[in-house]
């Protein structure tokens, strides 16, 4: 079975457009380093909670959407090896000069992330 690493994000909404582009820039590096699929949703119909939900997850401010993705590996393995090289990838990076807080669109303090096993799959034929 495959291995999913999955991703928790807020994002001001203002910045959607900013976000979008760095994921795809993102998604094509993934890619390029093993991952069989990159998905990025944008939050729509996610309520707050009054015990738990995905905007006290990420300690959601005034304005800002959660952000929930997952990225698709054939193994634990090539995403280990496919993470290390995209990490060190300097397309990850903000270019020279660039204020971190500006290029980045996120609080990435805030981001949840993990990694997990494929217990069940289930999908219809497009």
């Amino acid at each position: 079975m495959n291995y999913i690493d999955g991703f928790l994000i807020p994002v001001p909404a203002d910045r959607k457009e900013d976000y979008r582009r760095i994921a795809t820039a993102a998604a094509e590096v993934f890619r390029e380093y093993g991952a069989l699929a990159v998905v990025e949703c944008w939050g729509d119909d996610v309520p707050a909670g009054e015990v738990t939900s995905f905007p006290m997850a990420v300690k959601a401010e005034p304005g800002e959407v959660v952000v929930f993705s997952w990225i698709v590996w054939p193994s634990k393995e090539v995403r280990d090896q496919g993470n290390a090289k995209a990490m060190a990838d300097p397309r990850m990076r903000p270019p020279e000069g660039a204020d971190i807080k500006d290029w980045m669109p996120f609080d990435g303090r805030r981001m949840m992330y993990g990694g997990f096993d494929v217990l069940v799959e289930s999908s219809a034929a497009r």
